[in-house]
């Protein structure tokens, strides 16, 4: 399992009984989660200081209860070193709203060390190589890119990014958590569209990305009412995408939360699309997150990471 366990404002106390404690800054929030059917006995004093807890309903979605809790803060996540702005700093922009979440998925830590690390590197490398203008450039396309964790470490290592969400609330959220990086002036694109007819635009204008991001859900809709189910829709997909992954493309990753999924479906998927086309290797694995209390960790989907 890849464990995002470099964490400082977030860490996972406790899970039981179908929901997880967890600590968000200087805030206790107690939330549910699908993978935690083990009923445990609660021994973290944190149980009993909750700011805020979802509750689920039996009818579907559910609603919070808080207690002492601000309608927003923040949290910072430190990457592995600095970036072009000189810091090595995310600073997320807090909110709990509908469904659960608050904003981050904790998780994907994991996954912006990779990305800024693997762009970062490329982007030296290219500079050392004394190439320049466009053949210098790193391209990276963020698909279903949520409030822009991904899209983030990407443009503190120096890349160019076009970001790219249904929810036209999610892309302004991004756009919030971009100004408290220090990010406002960093080449990102900030897009509202369907996924699926932006790439079959950019492959009409004939455009291409050395990096592509995705972290599709397994259902969801588009701005237009366009529906997307994951098991039905991601393997077309990621052929349409590697459509516009550059000849000189360095990073393609995948992350997956559908249940009942293994992390070899999607290494077998980029396989046989990606491989196929780019050479390379994939490695897939499970993503989570370290438990404090039990030293154990707590599975958070997949994630699927080919290079070249």
């Amino acid at each position: 399992m890849i464990v995002a366990d470099k964490w400082k404002d977030y860490e996972v106390l406790d899970c039981t009984n179908g929901e997880k404690l967890e600590r968000w800054g200087e805030y206790i929030l107690l939330r549910p989660d699908p993978q935690v059917i083990w009923k445990t006995k609660r021994v973290s004093r944190e149980w009993k200081q909750l700011n805020g807890h979802y509750h689920r309903s039996n009818r579907g979605g559910g609603e919070w209860e808080f207690f002492d809790l601000p309608r927003e803060w923040q949290i910072d996540y430190k990457l592995p070193e600095k970036g072009v702005t000189g810091s090595s700093e995310i600073t997320f922009n807090l909110k709990p709203f509908a469904f659960k979440h608050t904003g981050v998925f904790p998780e994907q830590a994991a996954n912006w060390d990779f990305i800024f690390t693997t762009v970062k590197g490329e982007l030296e490398k290219r500079k050392k190589a004394g190439l320049s203008g466009e053949n210098a450039d790193i391209k990276v396309l963020n698909l279903f890119a949520y409030t822009g964790g991904a899209t983030l470490a990407a443009a503190m290592a120096g890349a160019k990014v076009t970001h790219l969400d249904a929810s036209k609330g999610m892309v302004g959220w991004a756009k919030e958590n971009a100004r408290t990086s220090g990010l406002e002036n960093a080449p990102i694109r900030w897009l509202v569209d369907d996924c699926k007819k932006f790439v079959e635009r950019e492959i009409r204008r004939e455009n291409k990305y050395q990096v592509i991001i995705m972290d599709p859900p397994s259902y969801g809709r588009g701005p237009k009412g366009e529906t997307w189910k994951m098991e039905e829709n991601i393997y077309d997909f990621i052929k349409l995408t590697q459509k516009i992954l550059a000849d000189d493309a360095i990073l393609f990753l995948i992350n997956m939360y559908t249940t009942g999924l293994a992390p070899s479906v999607l290494d077998y998927m980029i396989s046989e699309t990606i491989m196929k086309t780019h050479g390379g290797s994939v490695m897939s694995d499970e993503i989570g997150l370290p438990v404090r209390d039990t030293g154990l960790s707590l599975p958070c989907g997949s994630t699927a990471r080919w290079t070249k």
